[in-house]
């Protein structure tokens, strides 16, 4: 024989009244049948037959006639005041379900490489936010794989990243722009004063680059292993800019976005790279996936917009992936 626990009881119970939050929220208020099913817009008769079967189901009474109405007991009471505040709970939610796809008011949740948030991101917002004042912004940073994890897993609406996730077939994207990668170290070092470098001149070098996870990381990872040698890493960090300031302070080489005409941390002397090197920004969702109204507006918006690209960038030559 197999007896079902006391919280798998209460849990199927439950789920059997919950159809009925409504109807028990609405005789607590009334005080009685027909007002409730009116309010309601059903016959009597139904509700009527509704409280009856609830009654069985609960195995106690829920209503009895009080005079030419009728008044909860204290099982009724006790369910009517949990149905208001279980039918309040879920009013709330319907209004922020109905703001969220509003495209007038809605929210969009943006997810972005640190970098991404000194110009591109901010330019973006702002431009759209002119045409687009009710909509609202949620803003998430973090490493290329968290990025695309959250937006695989529906935590973001849309994410910049770069590399883009070519060859996804669960991913959809539109490349914005190139951006040209350097090699940075510190204005005493050996490569500081050379024209160009090759990648296989690095072997050796104390590098100082972005985690595992990070775009820019793998970016590196992959220009040593194809010059033919294994990246001595000095440190690791999660932004740029403080792998610019270790660079700064004499703590390694690393290769990093172009931030000419001037570098942004002073003692960074930027050297590019032979063959020149770069790395394709895109914007990227669910492929097949529908966005709320908000985050399609958004999305068309960035995907059309003239983009204020900035020292290093230049319009982006890997086609698009777009559904």
């Amino acid at each position: 024989m197999t007896y079902e626990s006391a919280d798998a009881a209460d849990d199927r119970l439950a789920a059997r009244l919950a159809p009925a939050l409504a109807l028990l929220a609405a005789v607590g208020e009334t005080g009685h049948v027909t007002r409730a099913a009116e309010q309601l817009g059903i016959p009597q008769p139904t509700a009527s037959r509704r409280l009856a079967a609830l009654s069985d189901l609960v195995g106690a009474p829920l209503v009895l006639p009080s005079g030419r109405g009728i008044r909860l007991t204290r099982t009724g009471r006790t369910l009517a005041a949990a149905s208001g505040r279980a039918l309040g709970a879920l009013a709330t939610a319907a209004r922020e379900v109905r703001e969220e796809i509003d495209p007038a008011s809605g929210r969009v949740v943006l997810g972005f490489l640190h970098l991404l948030g000194r110009t591109l991101v901010p330019s973006l917002i702002r431009r759209f936010r002119e045409r687009n004042p009710g909509v609202r912004f949620s803003l998430a940073q973090g490493s290329r794989q968290d990025m695309l994890r959250a937006l695989r897993e529906g935590d973001i609406d849309l994410v910049f990243v770069a590399p883009m996730p070519l060859g996804d077939p669960d991913l959809a994207g539109r490349p914005l722009a190139d951006q040209e990668l350097v090699l940075a170290v510190p204005p005493g070092h050996r490569l500081a004063g050379r024209a160009r470098v090759r990648a296989a001149e690095l072997e050796g070098e104390e590098l100082v680059t972005l985690e595992h996870g990070y775009g820019l990381r793998q970016i590196t990872d992959d220009l040593c292993a194809a010059a033919g040698f294994e990246p001595r890493i000095a440190f690791e960090g999660q932004e740029s800019e403080t792998v610019r300031g270790l660079v700064a302070a004499g703590l390694g080489v690393a290769v990093l976005p172009r931030t000419d005409p001037a570098p942004a941390v002073a003692g960074v002397v930027e050297v590019p790279l032979s063959p020149p090197l770069s790395r394709t920004i895109g914007m990227c969702w669910v492929a097949g996936e529908r966005l709320t109204p908000a985050a399609r507006a958004f999305r068309d918006h960035a995907c059309a917009a003239p983009l204020d690209l900035g020292p290093g960038f230049r319009p982006p030559t890997v086609p698009g992936t777009a559904d």
